[in-house]
């Protein structure tokens, strides 16, 4: 089979592009024994659970050197973001923070030993690389898309928050964002999100805080004053977020700042200060009025969604990864979720576009 692919054109090595995309498409859900199983029952391609983990991980690499050098570009730019033709063209981003679960050098040390302590003649990988200092680690995610969510693309970084400043501003040149006749941001209003796009992406035309995390805030403000669950939580939390969806934050500080002389409880107040102050660093962002006045979305949902999408694999249950092996698998889940895959595997085949 292998010399018959490579004849025609369709890759070299081992495993022909077809076998590979097979064990990543498997791989993508299940765990790599079990899709090791799926296949030989499915697709009586027989390889070992090891071999489809050495497969998917290498293509992760080879998915991230393809999106760091632009050859795999989410075949749009900000041009065709029209919900009709004769329409304006609006692209919006979006930004998140996500944890994933990772092997600790603690863990790795542990593995060494054994590894040593193992007779000789039984398999031994040559090689374990440094493990994490933390259990978990904040992997960042970032996303573009149109008002109607048909056009969508969405990359990861185990990186910091530089790392993923330089990514805004590789993949809003890839897209074309500057050309947007309309282009914001909706976020959850972290410092280094609202950092990155002030310094990255200065053509966004409003950073706008998500609706539906203000309303956490406030909720768990609610709860503190008034208690869990109690009439009082819930309707003042519902005056609060029709006030900002109608009057904006000024009118919600004031609010704020009315219950707050009232209240002498010492934990009660610090709630409603809490609240004030996290509002108070974010008043740009919470011009709903205008927002919805201009059009814009106030809720970060496919975001949210892709925050999922892209580490699902990664936080099954009993899993962990070393970093670049996480973030490898959290590529392919983005290629696969922007629409990507044919295009990726195309190339992979070397078939014409």
């Amino acid at each position: 089979m292998i010399p018959l692919d490579n004849w025609l054109g369709l890759g070299e090595g081992r495993y022909s592009p077809g076998i590979r995309e097979m064990c990543c498409r498997e791989a993508s859900s299940s765990s790599f024994r079990i899709a090791s199983q799926d296949l030989a029952r499915i697709g009586q391609i027989f390889v070992s659970h090891e071999v489809v983990r050495q497969i998917v991980e290498t293509e992760g690499q080879r998915v991230l050197l393809e999106q760091k050098h632009k050859r795999l570009s989410p075949g749009w730019t900000a041009e065709d973001c029209r919900v009709k033709p004769d329409e304006p063209s609006c692209v919006i981003t979006g930004a998140d923070g996500v944890k994933v679960p990772l092997v600790t050098e603690a863990e790795k040390s542990k593995r060494r030993k054994n590894r040593r302590a193992k007779p000789k003649g039984q398999s031994r990988r040559r090689y374990i690389r440094k493990g994490s200092d933390q259990r978990y680690k904040e992997f960042k995610i970032l996303t573009f898309y149109d008002p109607s969510h048909e056009r969508q693309y969405a990359i990861g970084t185990s990186g910091d928050h530089q790392v993923m400043g330089r990514m805004m501003r590789r993949h809003a040149a890839m897209i074309k964002l500057d050309k947007a006749d309309t282009a914001y941001s909706v976020s959850d209003g972290a410092p280094w999100i609202r950092r990155q796009y002030g310094c990255q992406l200065p053509m966004l035309r409003a950073n706008i805080l998500d609706y539906y995390h203000l309303r956490e805030h406030v909720i768990k403000a609610a709860c503190v004053v008034f208690g869990e669950g109690s009439a009082q939580a819930v309707s003042w939390r519902q005056q609060l977020m029709g006030c900002v969806l109608e009057q904006g934050p000024i009118e919600l500080l004031d609010r704020i700042g009315l219950l707050l002389r009232k209240v002498r409880s010492g934990t009660k107040r610090r709630a409603l200060q809490s609240l004030r102050e996290y509002i108070g660093k974010r008043l740009t962002m919470l011009d709903y009025p205008s927002f919805k006045a201009s059009g814009y979305e106030i809720g970060s949902g496919p975001t949210e969604s892709f925050c999922k999408t892209l580490t699902c694999r990664l936080k099954g249950s009993g899993m962990r990864w070393d970093k670049p092996n996480a973030e490898g698998l959290m590529a392919l889940a983005s290629v696969r979720s922007s629409g990507l895959w044919r295009q990726y595997w195309n190339a992979q085949k070397k078939v014409p576009a």
